[in-house]
């Protein structure tokens, strides 16, 4: 009930039936996430695609600019030198064979996976375990690679990766509430500017349909899609 109250309350100074713009959008969310933990802010954008066709699939990596604001550890899958080197950039978990055993043994303390190249043969034995977690290297989004250092930065930094789901949808977390509205912001418009960039060859009409923003335990909110998808929305 009291959480019924508090949504309720929320929405009372929420047009439901406005597009709002991303300044005022992300005050909305930020000023209704007043859950007892710090909320996870997130973006969810309805795309005008069909994934199942190779050329409409929509994928990759965004950088934000003020970090996830989120603890992630990293394991990579390398072996000598660049084990080593791994080891140095603050990968959390670092191993070869050794390391594959435990994944299959169920041990995964870790949220990314990266691995050179070299390794994949053994990484790709691990697609069944890693795949369905959404931890499997891809090349397409800087996880299979020789430059481990930047890989393990990028991830512990605001490294986002996104894939659009079978209906068209891609969501992802852009910050926490603790986060002023400006880095809230600047990450938002960072992400939105990914996905745009990210439009592909088979995407016809209108690209961005819905977008919507909010807190973990609170309120949707609505934003303009013209606005988002304007040169303007690019990181700042």
């Amino acid at each position: 009930m009291a959480k019924n109250k508090r949504l309720a309350t929320a929405y009372s100074g929420i047009d439901r039936d406005k597009a709002y713009g991303l300044t005022e959008a992300v005050s909305l969310v930020k000023s209704n996430a007043k859950a007892k933990f710090d909320e996870t802010i997130e973006v969810a954008i309805n795309l005008n695609v069909d994934p199942r066709h190779a050329d409409q699939m929509v994928r990759g990596v965004c950088n934000l600019p003020n970090g996830t604001g989120r603890s992630v550890r990293v394991a990579v899958f390398a072996k000598g030198a660049k084990a080593e080197e791994a080891k140095k950039a603050g990968a959390d978990v670092v191993g070869a064979d050794d390391l594959a055993e435990e994944v299959q043994n169920g041990r995964m303390d870790f949220d990314k996976v990266i691995a050179t190249p070299d390794m994949m043969p053994v990484v790709g034995r691990l697609g069944k375990v890693l795949g369905p977690r959404g931890l499997m290297p891809n090349p397409k989004v800087g996880t299979v690679t020789m430059d481990v250092t930047k890989a393990v930065a990028d991830s512990k930094g605001g490294a986002v990766e996104f894939r659009v789901e079978k209906a068209g949808i891609i969501h992802a977390g852009v910050g926490k509430a603790s986060f002023t509205e400006k880095a809230l912001e600047e990450n938002l418009r960072a992400f939105l500017d990914a996905i745009v960039k990210a439009k592909p060859s088979g995407a016809k009409g209108t690209y961005l349909k819905k977008i919507a923003l909010s807190s973990t335990m609170g309120p949707g909110v609505k934003i303009d899609t013209a606005e988002a998808s304007a040169p303007s929305s690019a990181a700042a």
